[in-house]
């Protein structure tokens, strides 16, 4: 009931609809660049050069357009850089085969994505009730679930029916339709970051010591997310019980996101946002502990289930958190270094796990363990840092019709 209440609120469902698609490139990039490069007989090198190239770019950009979005608005910025970064993919699109605009082009991308998530979650306590509040951040982190899905397979369907560079201009294309459709929306156009506060200065929401603390535990969640990708591509290559391989345990992994995302948002909780968070990050280690066992492949699908119920429920209480943690006029950019520290969480994940592979799996599980293990231990530990910062006058919902 909750969910179709909040689908029936004005605006709701033009907003997630226009971020989900200008939020699909973000799925579908590493993977098409990586696809078009070697379609023009680019050297693995040189892609893993250009997929880097997108990654650290989109690191850095976020922050970065948070804080003019915190500044300026939201339309400005959003169309801006949806056009700056269709430039960079047809940069990509027009010469895969050369080293220099392939680099530059995925930089560009990158740096230039536009900060629908951000911008969204910003949005939410303009547009909804408080009382919806974490159901829609639950819903919004529930559709980040299906982007995990749904971004490698438009990659698939575009490049097996067109060409890997058609799956580039659809990427531009998608990014520039979504930030249009965000970007003209009401609640977009009337949204205001309340003014800036003093104690914010040079590193605006990174003065508060609670959300840098809790966006180091969120790393770890990332790190988690990026070694069971190895975990489960190291799996599927040694057993070869699995039907589809690593993409159908990374699906399980998803579809478990979105089933604990839909029930969070569906309970109406009584605990403070600081120790849901809390206890979402230490329950999203319990559900990956199993994976230590390393069982056959039927089971092991199975626990791919389990291991993905807790991510979205965490990002769903981390996102009230961090806009109750964030210093007044930051809170865009605020979410982008969620957004950021996360990544780079991934990254490292990914590469550390990458080294241990040919060590054992169980080194590999261990490591996906210990990254949401860690994380839960410093958000309990840290708990009491959890302090909201001081409330400007609060948005209210936007009138209907």
């Amino acid at each position: 009931m909750g969910y179709l209440a909040l689908l029936r609120a004005p605006h709701v469902t033009r907003l997630l609809l226009g971020t989900l698609l200008g939020r699909l490139p973000a799925g579908m990039t590493a993977l098409v660049i990586a696809l078009a490069l070697r379609n023009a007989g680019a050297p693995y090198g040189r892609i893993g050069l250009a997929t880097a190239a997108y990654a650290i770019a989109a690191a850095v950009g976020g922050p970065v357009l948070g804080r003019i979005v915190d500044r300026t608005g939201q339309p400005r910025v959003l169309l801006s850089a949806a056009v700056v970064a269709g430039l960079g993919y047809a940069l990509l699109a027009l010469a895969p085969g050369s080293p220099v605009a392939a680099t530059v082009g995925a930089a560009v991308a990158g740096l230039a994505m536009p900060p629908l998530e951000p911008c969204l979650r910003a949005l939410w306590p303009a547009v909804v009730e408080e009382e919806q509040l974490d159901t829609a951040y639950a819903f919004d982190s529930a559709a980040q679930q299906i982007l995990y899905v749904a971004g490698p397979l438009a990659v698939a369907g575009i490049a097996a029916a067109f060409s890997p560079v058609t799956a580039l201009w659809t990427a531009a294309g998608l990014g520039l339709a979504g930030a249009l459709v965000v970007a003209t929306a009401a609640p977009a156009r009337a949204w205001q970051a309340p003014p800036r506060a003093q104690s914010a200065g040079l590193l605006g929401p990174l003065r508060s010591p609670g959300l840098v603390l809790l966006l180091i535990g969120l790393a770890g969640a990332g790190w988690t997310v990026g070694s069971q990708n190895v975990l489960f591509i190291a799996y599927a290559e040694q057993h070869r019980g699995v039907p589809g391989g690593a993409g159908t345990l990374l699906a399980l992994a998803a579809v478990g996101g979105l089933a604990g995302a839909l029930v969070y948002g569906a309970v109406k909780w009584h605990s403070g946002t600081a120790t849901r968070t809390w206890v979402m990050a230490l329950g999203m280690a319990a559900a990956y502990l199993p994976l230590l066992l390393l069982p056959g492949p039927a089971a092991f699908c199975a626990l791919a289930l389990l291991s993905g119920i807790g991510l979205a429920p965490l990002l769903a209480a981390a996102f009230v958190l961090i806009a109750e943690l964030a210093p007044a006029g930051t809170v865009t950019e605020a979410f982008a270094w969620l957004i950021t520290l996360f990544a780079t969480g991934n990254a490292l994940g990914y590469a550390v796990s990458g080294a241990l592979v040919d060590t054992s799996l169980r080194a590999v599980a261990l490591c996906a363990v210990g990254g949401i293990g860690l994380g839960g231990l410093l958000l309990f530990g840290a708990r009491g840092w959890f302090r909201p910062a001081p409330a400007p006058v609060l948005a209210r919902p936007l009138p209907v019709g």
